[in-house]
């Protein structure tokens, strides 16, 4: 009973002891407090890169150990944020990486083709691509498929055509940073011209995951499945004119190159209501703080409805700002440099990985990302969608363009620092200030 007592006395003093205030006091709000710790600030930079005479570790900081076991020291050394991995990395995203040097290569007299679809990387749903060489004059023979069909040409120069379902033509010239579009269905042709000895080199990209280079529909085998005297009777002419037809598809096949004059090579002029090509070689590219960019969807080449692009250079130190794409997938092709992207597929799951020349990467609709230079040269790639309409998000921006207060409640940064934030899309951004 006493206890008590005692202590009832000791809450009336306290109680006595806490000021009141009047209308003239001023009183002080304690400082807030998160709801959640504040983000750390451990470093999360690469630990290193491909060119380093090194035995990488899966160490960073106080966290991991070394390996006791094999290594395959060259893929590690390309794959820092895989094997040491940053600490703001979390949970598991599907494999978002794959390089064409993976892909098994069909080789041929005049060529190679190497692809990658929904096989090679389960994530890439809606796009897959092809990486495809033809020497001097040679030919990818005339096909056609399910999908619709876009190309950038990496090196060299190439002639195109397609007939459309209305029997209009359209043949033309490519070089390299040009594109083609063939919708799906299209039947079209693909020879390299002779004004380089070494030929072509060019990326297709298909609006389906499952696309496979190896199921086209090929002139040569469809004819080679068709009974001689079913084919004479189309073409109305004597069986014998068929006697040297091929038995089996010729894919990829050496040919005599096209004439240089592109009018001598038409059956009849071109007669399409837009053209199948564009020459996105000769579009000055728009200068950002950090590098530059080029954009190309139907606002500028009207044949390509289903997929368009954007050709992105990233100086060193600099990045492509962190962005989404509200509704399409990414499909990302990296032409030369070194890069590493983080990948944000929410509910805290985040991972990071690095890319070369040759590397593919694939984010799905409204994921995350950015995309930053980790090598000592300007990096260049190429983002590709499956929409004729090129459509992304800027944190940057967004933040920038909604209430203050709200932006400060969530970051807890400063009036200074928003106001700071371009209220315009800087696509690429330079080194950190």
């Amino acid at each position: 009973m006493h206890s008590w007592r005692r202590i009832l006395s000791i809450l009336a003093l306290l109680s006595s002891a806490v000021a009141v205030p009047t209308s003239s006091s001023v009183v002080s709000a304690p400082a807030a407090s998160p709801t959640v710790p504040y983000a750390s600030d451990d470093p999360n930079y690469p630990l290193w890169n491909e060119d380093e005479d090194i035995i990488p570790e899966p160490i960073r900081g106080t966290l991991g150990a070394s390996i006791l076991g094999p290594q395959n020291i060259p893929l590690e050394l390309q794959n820092t944020d895989n094997l040491a991995p940053p600490t703001t990395d979390s949970g598991s995203v599907p494999n978002f990486k794959w390089p064409f040097t993976l892909s098994h290569n069909r080789l041929q007299t005049g060529g190679w083709a190497r692809q990658q679809n929904i096989n090679d990387m389960s994530i890439a749903t809606d796009l897959a691509g092809v990486d495809m060489r033809l020497e001097a004059g040679a030919i990818r023979e005339m096909h056609w498929h399910n999908d619709g069909e876009w190309a950038y040409i990496i090196s060299g120069d190439l002639r195109v055509s397609t007939v459309t379902p209305e029997g209009q033509v359209y043949v033309g010239d490519v070089s390299q940073g040009d594109l083609w579009y063939f919708p799906a269905g299209y039947p079209h042709s693909i020879q390299a011209k002779n004004t380089t000895a070494a030929g072509a080199e060019f990326l297709l990209v298909f609006d389906s995951g499952s696309f496979s280079e190896d199921s086209t529909f090929l002139l040569t085998d469809w004819l080679a499945h068709v009974p001689k005297e079913v084919i004479a009777k189309n073409f109305q002419v004597n069986i014998s004119a068929f006697d040297e037809i091929p038995a089996t598809e010729l894919y990829i096949f050496p040919s005599t190159p096209p004439p240089e004059n592109i009018e001598s090579d038409m059956v009849i002029p071109n007669d399409t209501p837009m053209p199948y090509t564009f020459a996105m070689s000769q579009v000055n590219a728009t200068p950002a703080p950090g590098g530059s960019y080029k954009v190309v969807d139907t606002r500028s080449f009207p044949a390509a409805t289903t997929i368009c692009s954007a050709e992105v250079t990233v100086e060193v130190g600099g990045m492509r700002e962190l962005h989404w794409h509200p509704t399409e997938p990414e499909w990302t092709f990296f032409i030369s440099g070194q890069a590493r992207m983080t990948v944000y597929a929410s509910s805290s799951q985040a991972n990071t990985i690095d890319f070369q020349a040759g590397d593919i990467a694939y984010v799905p609709p409204s994921y995350g990302h950015y995309v930053e230079n980790t090598g000592n040269s300007t990096l260049v790639f190429l983002e590709i969608f499956k929409s004729g309409l090129f459509q992304d998000i800027s944190l940057t921006q967004w933040l920038a363009l909604t209430p203050h207060e709200l932006v400060k409640a969530h970051l807890g940064l400063s009036d200074a620092v928003i106001d700071s934030f371009s209220r315009v899309k800087q696509e690429v951004v330079g080194p950190t200030y």
